[in-house]
């Protein structure tokens, strides 16, 4: 039975901080176990024994027979011998586990063979119903396989393991015993990779799959990294930037790709023709996400996949014409929707919002004096084509674009109103493939007004103080200005916190909003925008018009500047006509947005009110949750109707989802 030792009241898993506790303060349960057989769903356990030690010393042990509720074989017998009037009296696996639980609470478990003793362990705690902790578990015949040579120990039996490594006891076949031998053995492996740059739990566990010695060499490049957040560049022979990442821990972060834990192809190339590692230390993690997008579009390293061309991103934008249309654009202007990953994705959300706001699809240009004419069609055609059929002029034609500005602005819902309402009559009249194709499409047009509409209800904000708890007592501050990080800093636990605010404040970088439209009269940042709209596509075909106010406005290289009128006139201007992100990175606007959302997250001062519109996308996120769900369920019509409250469409924001919306038919 158990020695009278100290015990933690419950089993937990380890932490991050405890699996870098240095070896010798690590504490182990080593355990063995003799069973019926081989097999952990018809066998069962007939003996357990536990040695916990710490630092070489034991601190006690834990060894006790189990009755198995079966006969034990004759080989077995014979092999371990204990036979089955030795365990007629023993206690049952579901009384020894709770208490052996108990005693392992905490600490490492290490086995000899560890996935035979886990898997017997974990198959007793589900039928007993007892909960198995996530516990780091260590199996001394890896360690043995990667430390020994084959030449050195052609096994790694335990008998035969034992004394090759000097062990005291020797292995019996009994629980307790071998759990005894396995403490020698597990010690003496560990004295051998010490020398190895092993000197943790996580280095150890870390070591045990299959690394080259070129691979596990480069761990010094860990070794001066700081523990704290930060951003770390990989370089490779000629200086240049190969990988960028972000860490809370840099230090434990980057000694991972020198380790088996590095499982990833591509990193282990990158890793071997890198030659050292530069690092940012930040002051949190929004900090570093930043940095690491702002050094990816720096360096665009060939080993990163993601963020290292923001201008790639596509916009649609309302043309600056009398009779205005979509264009799907690299770069946005006043009235614009996105971002979008793809061309296709803004093509449809056009064309959708385009058929529920009578926005010109056709390719004809007209102008100011010119009538639209397009004639109506059954399927298809231009949506600003009207009821009665008759030309119309340009005042006719406004509230098209009025729409559209509303809707993307959030000041008015009417065009999802007008789709769900024609989800509606489409499930009335029992054409449910076309209302669940419809219900798809408005789906996209909610969440990309959304997605726009968030981002820019920080980015027109000229500055935004933003604190956050950082989990030991203190704060982790961030300056906001325009939707970028402009400063960042922290208040430990018992420092006055709104000095060290004032000092981020006076440090923090000056965030000049740019961008704009250009046929409206906004200055571009750069001339890699114009290039940009050079692949812009207008909706239903045609090209981009309006642009040529700023074609005078560009710089002549003969004449070495800016016509000065011009440019008086588009600064004026300029402020009336900036993007919804005023030309900043709609990554780190979605960053610092998921900042503001975390759990805690205080707002210290603003120079406006953080909200979103009171029309906007927002408000229709209930409706979005339950289309998605209906989506992905592919639900059967009638089940499909009935999950919706009896019409999809009726779930509209403010009702009550799980109601049928009065008036419907259904």
């Amino acid at each position: 039975m158990p020695d009278p030792v100290p015990r933690p009241a419950a089993a937990k898993q380890l932490a991050f901080d405890e699996l870098d506790t240095p070896l010798h303060d690590t504490t182990f349960v080593v355990v063995d176990l003799e069973t019926t057989g081989t097999s952990p769903e018809g066998d069962a356990i007939t003996e357990i024994g536990a040695v916990k030690v710490r630092g070489g010393e034991v601190l006690g042990e834990f060894a006790t027979l189990v009755n198995p509720g079966q006969d034990i074989p004759p080989a077995i017998v014979q092999i371990t011998g204990i036979t089955t009037a030795m365990v007629y009296e023993a206690p049952r696996i579901e009384a020894v586990l709770p208490g052996f639980l108990e005693f392992a609470a905490g600490a490492v478990l290490v086995a000899h063979n560890a996935r035979f003793d886990m898997a017997f362990l974990r198959a007793a705690a589900a039928r007993s119903e007892t909960a198995w902790p996530s516990a780091p578990v260590l199996c001394t015949v890896k360690l043995a396989r990667r430390v020994l040579t084959r030449d050195e120990a052609p096994s790694v039996r335990l008998g035969l393991l034992a004394p090759l490594l000097g062990a005291t006891t020797q292995p019996t076949h009994r629980a307790l015993d071998d759990a005894r031998a396995t403490v020698d053995v597990l010690h003496a492996l560990i004295a051998r990779v010490g020398n190895q740059g092993v000197h943790s739990l996580t280095e150890l566990l870390d070591y045990l799959p299959g690394v080259t010695s070129r691979q596990r060499a480069k761990r010094v490049f860990a070794t001066d990294l700081p523990a704290s957040p930060g951003v770390y560049l990989f370089r490779g022979p000629s200086d240049e930037v190969l990988y960028i990442g972000t860490a809370v821990n840099l230090r434990r972060r980057v000694r991972n790709y020198f380790t088996g834990s590095e499982t990833r192809g591509r990193m282990k190339e990158m890793v071997s023709l890198a030659t050292r590692v530069d690092h940012v230390v930040c002051a949190h993690a929004l900090e570093a996400g930043v940095r690491e997008l702002r050094l990816l579009v720096a360096h665009a390293p060939p080993y990163n996949r993601r963020s290292k061309f923001p201008k790639r991103a596509w916009w649609i934008t309302l043309t600056d014409e009398p009779f205005p249309r979509f264009a799907i654009v690299r770069t946005p202007n006043r009235d614009a929707l996105g971002p979008f990953n793809s061309r296709m994705d803004a093509t449809e959300v056009a064309v959708t919002v385009a058929e529920y706001t009578g926005l010109r699809t056709c390719t004809t240009r007209l102008s100011v004096a010119g009538l639209h004419d397009c004639p109506r069609a059954m399927v298809g055609g231009c949506p600003a084509a009207t009821v009665t059929g008759l030309p119309i002029n340009r005042e006719e034609y406004a509230p098209a674009s009025a729409a559209v500005r509303a809707l993307f602005a959030g000041t008015s819902d009417a065009p999802l109103r007008a789709m769900l309402d024609r989800i509606e009559t489409h499930s009335r009249a029992e054409h449910f493939e076309a209302a669940a194709r419809l219900r798809d499409r408005v789906v996209a047009v909610v969440r990309a007004l959304r997605r726009t509409q968030r981002l820019a209800a920080v980015a027109r904000i000229a500055e935004l103080i933003v604190a956050h708890p950082n989990g030991t007592g203190g704060w982790e501050f961030s300056v906001i200005r325009y939707g970028r990080l402009a400063g960042a800093g922290n208040a430990a636990r018992g420092v006055s916190p709104m000095p060290v605010v004032e000092h981020i404040v006076a440090a923090s970088e000056t965030v000049i909003p740019t961008g704009g439209d250009p046929g409206s009269g906004a200055l571009r940042s750069t001339d890699a925008d114009a290039d940009a709209d050079a692949d812009a596509d207008v909706v239903g075909g045609g090209d981009v018009v309006g642009g040529s106010d700023m074609a005078d406005a560009v710089v002549d290289a003969s004449s070495g500047g800016l016509r000065s009128r011009r440019v008086a006139a588009l600064r004026r201007n300029a402020a009336s006509t900036m993007p919804p992100l005023r030309g900043a990175s709609p990554e780190e606007v979605a960053l610092v947005a998921r900042w503001l959302a975390h759990p805690g997250a205080r707002i210290v001062r603003t120079t406006d009110g953080y909200h979103e519109p009171a029309y906007g996308a927002g408000r229709w996120m209930g409706w979005m949750e339950l289309a998605d769900v209906a989506a992905r369920a592919q639900l059967p019509e009638a089940e499909y109707v009935e999950r919706s409250g009896g019409c999809l469409a009726c779930a509209r924001p403010g009702a009550d989802y799980g109601q049928t919306a009065s008036g419907c038919a259904h």
